[in-house]
């Protein structure tokens, strides 16, 4: 089969103008194209007035030889990549050693599920509680202000991801297929087809806990255990391997490979792996303010006449600016017809994050927008950029009455430095409710004079996006991990042999599909060396 990149249509293009394209494109009459499928279907919106699509697909043709041949210097028609999965190995049927898997976020779901269709059986650990139950206690904060500090946005089956837009894109670099194995599985669990060859998948929130329990259970069903309400708080290493873990209960597991597949927000763990020796050191994250538009003026800004299209869909954005004080402010987490959350897993703080169901078709769109900084701004060591997190989520409490309300302002009052005393036509979606006041303090100067420059630089690219009535609500602080738990070309962490950091926790990933991605690789670092081991044991 060949791949034919950048054929360009009409969104409204009636279905038979794609093998017409394509046939044109080739020079051949559309009699000679076998099957035709789309690999890849993205919008062309940078003209409100004509957007376009735009596909790459993958066609069957008798002579594709001579095609190829006729268009070798094109790098628009190549041949089909083989984007199947190949395992690593399978595990022998006498391996009596189990590795646990630590987290049940993207990260650990892709690395439990690659080991146990490998036959290795993982025990994985989960400190919060399965998907729906966690559910109930995150709807727990969001309407009656009751916080659990285990069970919540962050800690639970599904990990952060559960709780988002559920986008399943990303700019790694992925040169063995990893992120379609991750897209298949998902699809496997119930996700639409289409997440296969829309430039920008997503699920949702509602689609995303039935998946994930569908997941759970193939793994379970290969001979692997999920245990969730177990948290880790030891880990066992002599002479520089890792010999297994301790929990909070008490009790005590032997393994030879533990996969640390944290999640950005297990601040406890990341202190006792820290106290234990294992080598980590600070990374950069960014900080900001979650920013509420009415979704209809993003529509209207991107699309133009074509604005609610059904075939188009809610309009998202992706927006930058280099400010003159050297810093970078970005948005983060766009969420198209969805609402803010309350992303908080510690007690008196408050955090935001974006959220949106499949059909995103809630009033307002969504997005963090976000200063980069780095660990000159939190010097102090591998855990400084936490005890940063914690200072701007305790004082974000304290400026929303203490309630989890969160701190919020609007635009408008927020560019002229005065604090909002009332709303205006965009109503908040963040609950438990949003106090209005001033943000000035939220979040440090330097961060604050950034936002202040980026926002009417981004009002020159999407019109009205400084609209006086928009609401800035505080703050976003957990847009990545602040630290890395580094890992060498094994995936093994660099002082502890037999510990494989993993996923967005440990810094190698951001976003459920290369959270996915990652977990696939470490797995895989896992199976060289169990089948390693077995294969020096019978020398």
């Amino acid at each position: 089969m060949l791949r034919i990149s950048e054929i360009r249509l009409p969104i409204e293009h009636p279905p038979a103008a794609l093998a017409a394209a394509v046939a044109a494109r080739l020079g051949i009459a559309e009699a000679d194209l076998g099957e035709i499928s789309v690999f890849r279907r993205s919008c062309d919106a940078r003209k409100a007035s004509a957007p376009t699509f735009l596909y790459s697909v993958d066609v069957a043709l008798p002579d594709a030889a001579a095609i190829l041949e006729r268009f070798a210097a094109d790098r628009q028609v190549q041949p089909t990549p083989d984007m199947r999965y190949q395992f690593v190995g399978q595990a022998p049927a006498q391996l009596t050693t189990r590795p646990i898997v630590v987290g049940f976020g993207p990260a650990g779901i892709f690395a439990a599920l690659i080991l146990a269709q490998s036959g290795f059986r993982p025990i994985v650990l989960e400190r919060g509680k399965a998907v729906r139950e966690r559910t109930r206690d995150t709807w727990g904060l969001w309407r009656k202000k009751q916080l659990n500090p285990e069970s919540n946005v962050q800690f639970g089956e599904g990990g952060a991801g559960t709780f988002s837009d559920g986008k399943l894109y990303s700019q790694i670099k992925d040169p063995r297929h990893y992120g379609r194995k991750v897209l298949m599985e998902f699809v496997k669990a119930g996700a639409p087809a289409e997440i296969l060859y829309v430039s920008k998948p997503h699920i949702g929130t509602f689609r995303l806990v039935g998946m994930v329990e569908q997941m759970r259970r193939e793994i379970e069903q290969l001979g692997g255990e999920i245990r969730f309400q177990q948290r880790v708080s030891g880990l066992h290493i002599e002479h520089g391997r890792v010999r297994g873990v301790t929990l909070a209960s008490g009790e005590e597991l032997r393994a030879e490979q533990v996969i640390l597949a944290l999640g950005h927000s297990a601040r406890d763990t990341f202190a006792m792996l820290h106290a234990a020796g294992v080598f980590m050191e600070a990374k950069p994250f960014s900080i900001g303010l979650r920013i509420e538009h009415p979704q209809a003026l993003i529509d209207q800004a991107r699309f133009g006449p074509y604005a609610g299209n059904p075939l188009l869909g809610a309009a998202d954005y992706k927006l930058v600016h280099h400010c003159r004080n050297g810093r970078s402010v970005y948005s983060f987490c766009m969420c198209p017809g969805g609402t803010v959350v309350a992303a908080t897993s510690e007690p008196n703080g408050v955090v935001t994050n974006g959220m949106s169901q499949y059909s995103r078709n809630e009033r307002n769109a969504n997005a963090g927008i976000v200063v980069g900084i780095t660990p000159l701004d939190y010097p102090g060591g591998p855990l400084a950029g936490i005890a940063l997190q914690r200072q701007l989520e305790a004082h974000a409490f304290e400026l929303g009455g203490g309630t989890y309300e969160a701190p919020g302002q609007l635009v408008g009052d927020f560019l002229a430095g005065r604090p909002s005393t009332r709303l205006g036509t965009v109503l908040p979606s963040y609950q438990p409710g949003v106090r209005l006041t001033s943000l000035a303090s939220a979040l440090p100067d330097y961060a604050i004079a950034a936002l202040r420059e980026a926002i009417p630089a981004f009002d020159r690219q999407i019109r009205g996006f400084a609209m006086p009535d928009a609401v800035l609500t505080g703050v976003e602080t957990r847009t990545s991990s602040p630290l890395r738990i580094t890992r060498g070309d094994d995936c093994q962490s660099l002082n502890v042999k037999g510990l494989y950091p993993a996923g967005e926790g440990a810094g190698y990933a951001g976003g459920i599909l290369s959270a996915g991605v990652d977990g696939i690789r470490v797995a895989e670092a896992v199976t060289r060396e169990m089948l390693g081991q077995v294969a020096r044991h019978k020398q």
